[in-house]
């Protein structure tokens, strides 16, 4: 397997609270990794730093074997933040546009890959609408589709399937599933446990530790549970001793 994303004893600091502490992972080309852990166990810390929006403390990340932060694989990197990153005045169709354009893509291109990724969210109908009349899972919708509007080999989503009803749930994985045969890396966080059974591999962290890290169903065997939640409340409680 071919690495597409590692860290390397990564730290993070703020004042004396330690972020992330020491942890190290990979992630390969091809691969849909989820990040399980609770609020404030250092997930987010993460991204940020592969997305080259934080400096680590200590310790190294690497995209495509590159360090970041690094200006030239931004646009290899489609990353998706809870907070939606959209321009509310304009349309559904003038926010992917935007985004598209940012990324070099040219004109002729656009139009297809906007109506493929606006059908893939169930928006291709509502695609002239402005953002700001949009509820907050529509928009969420929005914010996948300008994501993945560069064809990025790298995708790093933060808890994507918010706000958004189980069945387009289930389209959105066959979706990232698509993508993975493609060869393309897929760092996801979720706090939904089926979708974290659909992850090809799982690191579970807290306290900025990664406490675990295996395939939902070996861990579910490693914990000696019957469930991939309770593995995970099994490992935390052992981190907290």
């Amino acid at each position: 397997m071919v690495c597409a994303v590692r860290t390397v004893l990564l730290g993070k600091k703020y004042g004396d609270f330690k972020a992330l502490d020491n942890l190290s992972l990979e992630i390969n080309k091809g691969e849909i990794y989820g990040l399980l852990g609770p609020n404030g166990a250092g997930k987010t810390t993460i991204i940020k730093i592969l997305c080259g929006l934080l400096n680590p403390t200590s310790g190294e990340a690497y995209i495509l074997d590159n360090k970041v932060p690094n200006k030239k694989i931004s646009s290899d990197i489609g990353y998706m933040p809870q907070e939606t990153a959209l321009y509310s005045g304009l349309t559904i169709h003038q926010n992917i546009e935007f985004y598209a354009k940012l990324f070099g893509i040219k004109n002729n291109e656009i139009k297809e890959k906007e109506m493929e990724l606006l059908n893939f969210v169930d928006l291709y109908d509502w695609r002239n609408e402005i953002i700001e009349n949009l509820s907050g899972g529509m928009k969420h919708r929005v914010s996948l589709a300008c994501t993945l509007i560069h064809n990025p080999k790298v995708i790093i989503l933060d808890e994507p399937t918010v706000g958004v009803d189980p069945e387009l749930r289930i389209s959105f994985w066959n979706y990232f599933n698509k993508l993975k045969d493609e060869g393309v890396a897929i760092l996801i966080t979720t706090h939904y446990m089926d979708e974290a059974e659909r992850c090809d591999r799982i690191g579970l962290i807290n306290h900025g530790h990664l406490i675990a890290e295996n395939t939902p169903k070996n861990l579910i065997i490693e914990a000696g549970t019957d469930s991939l939640e309770d593995a995970f409340l099994k490992f935390s409680r052992m981190c907290d001793r």
